[in-house]
């Protein structure tokens, strides 16, 4: 049975191959992730000097996992939105727009090719550094099946940096403007969902946090904060059965979701369905039928033939 591949993921990808740009952003890649790596194994280094022997020094490499792993999650979080902020306003440019909405593709599928081609690119970047990423596992302590549940989360964290990206480009039509109403909807969801937290924080703090915890499921950087310390220590963020840490503090719901992996889980889910409205969004701007310009040609024609 023949694979129907996206035609719009199979253009993106010859493109990339074609690239030695590619080739470049690889090893720009590799060098930003080598350097956090020597530069964790440095201060390790350093902080085994004050203990009994210099063997200590293999117990405290499994840190270099969420040191590599956080390094990935930045770069990857930083430039996926540049990359798809020029997808579709980057067509718009190049006056090749009218072109592609010719074809029989629905404006969904283009838009979801994109994030797509987006999201396989980024996993190349991802999988040439697992070399570095495997010194870690190699001194023990960490299970390998943690790697494939790092790629989980860095697919996850490329779909909704994409989506988020080609919204944008589907609202501006410069790239540089998509990019930067990009990073200001970065803004909002990665600091402006403390701001309950803050306010409760400050004016009901004697009667504990209450429910406000609930908005960072909504924070991509609070879900890899309790991915990290899941995986590290096999514990919550927000506490551990059995702790000082109960309802009163933080709320029945919060309470109950932070137990075991479930507030992890619940926060990939939101962060998924953020995406996947961020893309209807973006397949409903590039309809021509519905942006502006659309509506403007539908009533003109409209005009004519009542003139006519």
């Amino acid at each position: 049975m023949k694979i129907r591949w996206n035609p719009i993921v199979k253009k993106d990808l010859r493109v990339t191959a074609r690239s030695m740009r590619f080739s470049w952003e690889l090893f720009a890649y590799n060098v930003v992730l080598m350097l956090a790596f020597l530069l964790a194994l440095v201060v390790i280094q350093g902080q085994s000097y004050g203990y009994y022997s210099y063997n200590n020094i293999y117990t405290y490499l499994i840190y270099l996992f969420p040191v590599t792993a956080v390094a990935q999650v930045c770069i990857v979080a930083l430039i996926v939105p540049i990359i798809t902020a020029s997808a579709i306003s980057g067509e718009k440019e190049r006056q090749t727009f009218d072109i592609m909405l010719t074809t029989c593709m629905s404006p969904f599928s283009i838009v979801l090719g994109k994030v797509i081609s987006t999201v396989i690119r980024i996993l190349f970047f991802v999988v040439s550094g697992m070399p570095i990423m495997a010194l870690s596992f190699v001194v023990g302590g960490l299970r390998w099946i943690s790697l494939f549940y790092f790629m989980l989360a860095i697919i996850l964290l490329s779909v909704f940096s994409g989506s988020i990206g080609i919204f944008c480009s589907s609202l501006c039509r410069k790239s540089i403007s998509a990019v930067v109403m990009s990073f200001a909807i970065y803004f909002v969801i990665y600091i402006l969902t403390f701001v309950p937290l803050l306010l409760n924080a400050l004016w009901a703090y004697e009667n504990g946090m209450g429910e406000s915890m609930l908005f960072l499921l909504l924070n991509p950087g609070v879900f890899f904060e309790e991915f990290f310390m899941q995986i590290m220590t096999g514990e919550s963020v927000f506490g551990r059965e059995g702790s000082s840490f109960d309802s009163a503090d933080v709320g029945f719901l919060t309470y109950h979701l932070s137990q075991g992996k479930t507030w992890m889980f619940l926060s990939a889910a939101c962060i998924l369905a953020m995406a996947f409205l961020f893309m209807i969004g973006a397949a409903w701007r590039v309809n021509p039928m519905n942006a502006s310009g659309g509506k403007k040609e539908k009533r003109r024609n409209q005009r004519k033939r009542c003139s006519a």
